[in-house]
């Protein structure tokens, strides 16, 4: 989590957060087990980000509902859905806003410890067989 100290979008983030947790586990008063305490997790840091990064964005309206939820749970991964506005009603604008801001997730979602999901094609299943062949 250090290396996300240095993003300006997260800064006012980890720090109420660090001293919100640390504040609830000094009143907890046992350290015995992990159990005990709260930690910080890399999706609910995820999360945070990409919230204040689309508070951020230019084309992103800031008068309208905007939130990124975490699903359910399944057996592709923890889902995230992305609630936003953009400034604009021409399809082709945007496409371009919701893929440039999806670009920008798949950048640097590994920065945050994550990976994203993808289910194997059949192009995997004959690549990964193929190796076991050799």
């Amino acid at each position: 989590m250090q290396r996300l100290n240095k993003a300006h979008l997260l800064k006012p983030y980890l720090t109420s957060r660090h001293q919100e947790i640390n504040e609830w586990n000094r009143q907890q008063g046992s350290t015995e087990s992990i159990l005990n305490l709260r930690r910080m997790t890399n999706i609910g840091t995820f999360r945070a980000y990409l919230n204040e990064y689309l508070r951020n964005h230019p084309r992103i309206r800031k008068d309208m509902t905007l939130m990124v939820r975490q699903l359910a749970p399944g057996d592709n991964g923890l889902p995230l859905e992305i609630y936003a506005f953009t400034n604009t009603v021409v399809w082709l604008e945007y496409e371009s806003i919701q893929a440039d801001i999806f670009d920008h997730i798949f950048a640097i979602v590994e920065e945050f410890g994550l990976r994203l999901h993808q289910s194997p094609t059949g192009n995997d299943i004959r690549s990964l067989a193929g190796a076991f062949k050799q």
